[in-house]
């Protein structure tokens, strides 16, 4: 066998090697994405009555809550960024970083300081080798993310606009998430978490409720709030948001999952069409190879039955 062939068939062997991991990872992903997808689902309900009671409470009375209270002139805000733990899903990260971005110099350009949280080893690694501060972080659970980690990561972004913005609390929250709309489309995007508008929330219940075929302008009935209305957001508020984010998370995960899904089959066919490339490849060094020695073997008995005609004469 001449080196070019033993090159070849090398090259043939490491890339089906990799042809089997992308193939398997394609088929893992294509699993966790359904997977994804039914959690989302199965979050719906919980969603949807957590919306209608913050809606009752907030429109049936005239509660002020610092989660719900528009600061009168915003001077600082705070960017929450979704991103994964482990890369291999095409253009999923930078995407959404790249939204992050854009909503930072937004908000900087109307004067207001931001603090950056990041779940997500990618994002994080990506804001720290351009040395920007980031306040806090979080990851292990990108995957599969659980409701205990949408509280986890929920809980210091209340703490934080609960504050005054001079002992270091932020007037609103920003969250940069990847929206899951299909297999094959995922969409990078940022929504203001906080404060929370509660005629925006009423709308949008609406909008959901009308699109699900499943109610027409409902009129929410009125109630009595034990102990008071106050109390009542105090418990209801803090579940929202951490129900809005555990959302977002789940979406996230879905859209990596598909991402990953559709790098891994890319990557897969780039490996078979390579294989065939290399084969021909091969086969042509072989043919020569075979040419070659035929060549050599009529040229070697030419010359050595002109060798034997001379000695006869």
């Amino acid at each position: 066998m001449g080196a070019q062939l033993r090159v070849y068939k090398r090259r043939i062997r490491s890339v089906t090697a990799t042809k089997k991991i992308t193939k398997a990872m394609e088929m893992i992903a294509a699993s966790r994405v359904v997977k994804a997808q039914r959690k989302v689902a199965a979050s719906a309900p919980y969603a949807t009555e957590l919306t209608r009671a913050v809606t009752a409470v907030g429109t049936g009375s005239n509660t002020k809550h610092p989660l719900t209270t528009e600061a009168k002139e915003a001077t600082r805000s705070a960017v929450l960024l979704l991103t994964s733990d482990r890369g291999l899903a095409g253009a999923f990260n930078s995407n959404a970083i790249k939204v992050a971005e854009k909503l930072t110099a937004r908000l900087e350009a109307e004067g207001k300081e931001v603090d950056t949280y990041i779940v997500g080893r990618r994002g994080l690694a990506h804001y720290n080798f351009r040395e920007r501060k980031v306040v806090e972080s979080w990851s292990g659970f990108t995957d599969e993310p659980s409701y205990a980690d949408a509280k986890k990561v929920a809980g210091p972004l209340i703490e934080a606009i609960e504050k005054d913005t001079a002992d270091g609390g932020v007037d609103e929250l920003h969250i940069v998430f990847t929206e899951f709309v299909s297999m094959m489309t995922q969409t990078a995007l940022d929504d203001r978490l906080l404060p929370l508008s509660l005629d925006e929330v009423a709308e949008a219940e609406t909008s959901a409720a009308a699109a699900a075929g499943t109610t027409k302008g409902e009129i929410l009935p009125l109630y009595d709030f034990e102990p008071s209305a106050e109390d009542v957001l105090d418990a209801l508020l803090p579940r929202y948001v951490e129900s809005r984010i555990y959302n977002a998370l789940l979406q996230s995960a879905a859209s990596k999952h598909a991402a990953t899904r559709r790098a891994m089959k890319s990557a897969t066919d780039n490996a078979g069409d390579l294989i065939n490339t290399l084969s021909r490849l091969a086969n042509a060094a072989r043919q020569a190879e075979i040419t070659q020695e035929i060549s050599e073997i009529v040229g070697g008995s030419a010359a050595l039955a002109d060798a034997n005609a001379g000695s006869d004469r």
